[in-house]
């Protein structure tokens, strides 16, 4: 929910900061105040493409930030938490910086983040209902987007399109494949030869490096026995060799120790010292045995060696390589074994495209069921908007299998009775289209929608008794648990049914145009509504009518 909008600097917006309420709130005002302003500048923060010339004169950038109460939304927490960024204690805070040049900044909770996370994550915040959007009611697309909506079957509907892409690219696969299948058996041909030769290598990565480091110790074989020999005659061959005085220095300490036990402590480490340097004489003797027996390995270590780079210098690889090379080799062997086999490609995709029909099938049953509620409900909304004999149908139309399913949605109307249904661009006028728009996206709402939603003169067109029931409409909608309704309207009966009324003024101040907006109370809004009422002069019958329909 929205909960806070800052703009600073923004067209003819020198400051302002508004706090929201849920419910049903309207925004009003004379033609020019601004009011389309305030749309477009949270359209701004939610991600919407920035142009140069929106900054105020006389500044360098505007500043938009909006902060959104999430508690309740489990779509925007999931997305926050996927894209890591930090959100405390529920609340979500957008902020859009623009500068003179049109060039911008955008940020979530105060971390930068490009334009298209903002939009992603907008979509989850604020849906903008213009008073344009009706005609985008004639596209196919956005009717079938309405039903899957309305239905909250979205997972199949994903289900439906991953499956579709699936079997279209194992399809696209096979068609291939029986193109180039003598390559494809080449290509089989080598990889077996190739994997043959590898396997022969009982290469791994771990068994390389110890096979370099035992090459490494055996090239140096001569120097390691000269030096280990000099060692063993320091220990123990020369007259001043250290086991010699060692020897001594014990024989020593233990005539000294009989004379005075306080030196039984030096006499342990003489020890000590005298059995780690036996020891070390038996380690170096066996070292030095080990190598001078080890003479013959070398020869067989750099042929493994050689073997080695032999075969990667015929396939141009790495040494390094070659153990996640060859887990490659092996599933590209299993994948072309499959397709030369007896059924190869097209089993697959005979296994794709019984899977895709099995999603298909469920969606298409989900759509009648749903399309016959959606009509229904639709239909009762256009009754009250003076369509007494109107009959809404949504209708589905098989096709051939296709990313959204195996048949194409379409809203179909008549307006008379006993008339044939048409689809709704080729029945509706202007006027009745701005109507029956209305009444499909009033009763297409559901659970699953975005929690706040603003009609930016949807009711255009619309007057009399047929406004006052848009207005209870709009009002019945923003009565649903945690839903923000906004609703920019020239229409008193509208504005009447609001929980808050908001008026958007524009003046003149130092010679510039600046624009503000505050939520009125009770003496306030009875001026407003008889000013939307009655015009430029003001009665006692004019504010006793809006007092009237106020009540």
């Amino acid at each position: 929910m929205l909960e806070n909008l800052t703009i600073k600097n923004y067209v003819i917006v020198s400051e302002l900061n508004l706090t929201f309420s849920e419910g049903f709130s309207v925004l009003t005002g004379e033609t020019g105040a601004g009011k389309s302003i305030l749309i477009d500048a949270l359209s701004l923060a939610l991600g919407q493409r920035s142009e140069s010339g929106v900054v105020r004169k006389n500044s360098d950038k505007a500043d938009i930030s909006a902060s959104f109460d999430i508690k309740n939304n489990k779509f925007a927490q999931e997305w926050l938490s996927e894209n890591e960024f930090d959100s405390e204690e529920n609340e979500l805070i957008l902020r859009r910086v623009i500068y003179v040049d049109g060039k911008s900044k955008a940020f979530i909770n105060g971390i930068p983040a490009n334009i298209s996370q903002v939009k992603a994550l907008g979509e989850y915040l604020v849906d903008i209902y213009s008073q344009n959007s009706h005609h985008s009611l004639l596209k196919i697309s956005t009717q079938r987007e309405i039903l899957d909506s309305f239905s909250g079957h979205n997972k199949e509907v994903a289900e439906t399109k991953l499956s579709f892409k699936v079997w279209q690219e194992l399809y696209s696969e096979n068609q291939e494949f029986e193109k180039n299948k003598e390559n494809y058996v080449e290509e089989l041909r080598e990889l077996q030869d190739k994997n043959s030769e590898f396997l022969k290598l009982d290469f791994s990565s771990s068994g390389w490096e110890k096979l370099q480091k035992d090459h490494k110790i055996l090239a140096s074989g001569n120097e390691l026995i000269e030096g280990v020999k000099i060692c063993l005659s320091n220990l123990e061959l020369d007259d001043n060799s250290l086991n010699k005085t060692m020897s001594k220095l014990v024989s020593q300490f233990k005539g000294l120790v009989a004379i005075d036990s306080r030196l039984e402590t030096q006499k342990k480490i003489i020890d000590s010292l005298d059995i780690e340097l036996l020891e070390l004489s038996r380690e170096l003797n066996n070292y030095l045995h080990s190598l001078e027996t080890n003479e013959g390995l070398q020869d067989e270590i750099e042929t493994k060696i050689q073997s080695v780079f032999d075969f990667c210098r015929k396939y141009r690889i790495k040494p390094i390589e070659l153990e996640a090379q060859s887990r490659e080799w092996h599933h590209r062997l299993e994948k072309l074994n499959i397709l030369l086999g007896e059924e190869g490609a097209s089993l697959a995709v005979k296994d794709a495209k019984v899977k895709y029909d099995r999603c298909a099938k469920k969606l298409t049953i989900n759509r009648k069921n749903t399309a016959a509620s959606l009509s229904k409900i639709i239909t009762e909304k256009l009754n009250q908007l003076s369509f007494k004999d109107a009959d809404f149908l949504v209708s589905l139309k098989p096709i051939q299998p296709s990313l959204n399913g195996n048949e194409q949605v379409e809203f179909l109307i008549s307006t008379h009775m006993n008339a044939d249904s048409k689809p709704i661009q080729k029945v509706a006028s202007g006027g009745e289209l701005s109507r029956i728009s209305l009444a499909i996206r009033v009763a297409s709402i559901s659970e699953a929608d975005v929690p706040s939603m603003i009609f930016d003169e949807v009711d255009v067109g619309i007057g009399g008794g047929v406004a006052e029931v848009v207005g209870k409409l709009l009002q019945n909608l923003g009565n649903g648990k945690n839903r923000q309704i906004f609703v920019i309207t020239h229409l008193p009966q509208v504005a009447a049914q609001s929980v808050q009324h908001y008026k958007v003024t524009k003046e003149i101040i130092n010679n510039e145009t600046v624009s503000a907006i505050k939520l009125l109370d009770e003496n306030q809004r009875i001026e407003e509504i008889a000013r939307m009422l009655g015009g430029l002069k003001i009665t006692e019958a004019t504010i006793d009518h809006a007092k009237e329909i106020l009540s």
